[in-house]
């Protein structure tokens, strides 16, 4: 059942990686066409600027769950190298535990502020909802949560491995 997990998990964060890398491919770009029309047009666009910043909301939200994957998780660096046996087994628990708390608040909190700003616009891009924007934290911390289990079970420690 935890290989048939981590086999999804996989493909999961590599297509969001995917997602997260278009998507700020298309910030670079809308951020290059708003300098073009501020300054060789001199008639700046009114969509790009709150277009950047909510894909770059999406985008930070995305790169956050392939960032859990690769053991980027909020820990005692060195509490970590010192721990052996039993004790790095609970260490780990409680890592993991703490942090699948703190996105589930996220997810929680998350889902109730997109749906209350459900009916307001976003300016410069008014059929939009901004609720898509808030979106992005429940998505985020959700899939994050996938991402922190996995890295439980099939831990990667990039972070202590590079270390100094």
């Amino acid at each position: 059942m935890i290989k048939t997990f981590l086999a999804l998990e996989r493909r999961m964060t590599a297509s969001i990686w995917l997602f997260a890398c278009v998507l700020m491919a298309i910030a670079v770009a809308l951020g290059f066409y708003q300098v073009l029309t501020r300054f060789l047009l001199g008639e700046p666009s009114p969509w790009t600027e709150v277009s950047i910043r909510m894909i770059l909301i999406w985008t930070v939200m995305l790169g956050t769950v392939a960032a859990f994957r690769q053991g980027a998780l909020v820990s005692v660096d060195l509490m970590h190298r010192l721990s052996r046996g039993t004790w790095l087994k609970v260490l780990n628990w409680i890592i993991t535990g703490v942090t699948i708390t703190f996105l589930s608040v996220l997810v929680w909190y998350g889902v109730q502020v997109a749906w209350r700003v459900r009916f307001q616009e976003l300016a410069g891009l008014e059929p939009l909802s901004i609720g898509w924007a808030y979106l992005a934290l429940p998505v985020g911390a959700l899939l994050s949560i996938v991402a922190v289990l996995a890295n439980h079970f099939d831990p990667r420690r990039m972070e202590l491995d590079t270390a100094q």
